[in-house]
């Protein structure tokens, strides 16, 4: 009985999604209403990359994936530091999911078709966990990537800081020492700066504020704290020489302590193959003794 009720189940809901699809609904008063008065989204200061394959087939399911509030706010900023679009990720989770779960499905009818099938139940069940692996499958690859991208762009911020100060030390203005500074480094995290000081000149913005929006964008806190800094430089006119020089060499500790921790994990990791290898070895050698003793008895 559960195997009948479950596909039914699934019948009357994919039914139910072509209905809907078909025959959108109507939005509600208030929903319209909340669409007019809800402000524009802020203006994305980092490149996005080009759509795949994968993006291509699941474009048709971005909209639903959206109205059910994905991906989450912490998300959404690994994506902006990676460089993948909203639509393109969602695209990609949607195709990935189907995908997941069409190919157990293949292959069962695959082993049907050689007379050695598979129980519904089984075959149900292992298409519901490879569909559902293969949707997060996404989210991890960004979040690895994004916490990649971060340590990177804190690297590239720390030597960004000490080019501030020596041009500042050379007499330049607070604009022009975070542009000049911008045109010397090589590099994605460069480039997402001196786009963000491009936006600022266009917009007729500071170029603190975009530095800002950047660092919340991709959910970089010492970027905020460095146009926070140099917002009072160029309001107030306060020197920040010392407290860049400091900054900088925070960021450089915090990632030389990242380093090292990630060699101490490579280390253990390392040791793990070994351990393997030696209670192989243990039981490969104490095997006949082991089976001279069992047999005797």
């Amino acid at each position: 009985m559960i195997t009948p009720l479950i596909i039914g189940a699934g019948l009357g809901l994919g039914l139910w999604a072509l209905v809907v699809w078909a025959i959108p609904p109507r939005p509600g008063l208030g929903a319209l209403l909340h669409r007019i008065d809800t402000a524009a989204e802020p203006l994305t200061i980092t490149s996005q990359e080009r759509t795949g394959w994968a993006a291509t087939l699941g474009k048709p399911f971005v909209a639903p994936l959206v109205a059910l509030g994905l991906p989450s706010p912490s998300l959404r900023k690994d994506l902006a530091i990676t460089g993948r679009s909203v639509q393109t990720h969602l695209a990609e989770k949607a195709s990935l999911g189907i995908a997941g779960l069409l190919l157990p499905t293949l292959i069962s009818l695959a082993l049907a078709a050689l007379t050695m099938p598979l129980p519904w139940a089984v075959s149900l069940t292992i298409s519901l966990i490879v569909g559902v692996v293969g949707f997060f499958l996404p989210d991890l690859g960004v979040r690895r990537d994004a916490t990649r991208r971060r340590s990177d762009f804190r690297l590239a911020l720390s030597a960004y800081l000490n080019l501030i100060r020596i041009t500042l030390a050379g007499g330049a203005g607070v604009e022009g020492a975070l542009n000049d500074a911008a045109t010397v480094g090589r590099g994605w995290s460069f480039a997402q700066m001196r786009r963000a000081l491009t936006i600022a000149k266009i917009t007729r913005v500071t170029p603190w504020s975009t530095l800002r929006a950047l660092g919340e964008e991709l959910d970089v806190r010492e970027l905020a704290e460095l146009s926070a800094s140099v917002s009072l430089a160029g309001t107030e006119g306060a020197k920040v020489r010392a407290s860049l020089q400091a900054k900088a060499a925070a960021l450089r500790t915090r990632d030389l302590a990242d380093a090292e921790g990630d060699a101490q994990a490579a280390t253990e990791r390392m040791s793990l193959p070994v351990i393997v290898l030696f209670l192989g070895f243990l039981l490969f050698i104490g095997y006949p003794a082991i089976a001279q003793v069992v047999g005797g008895v």
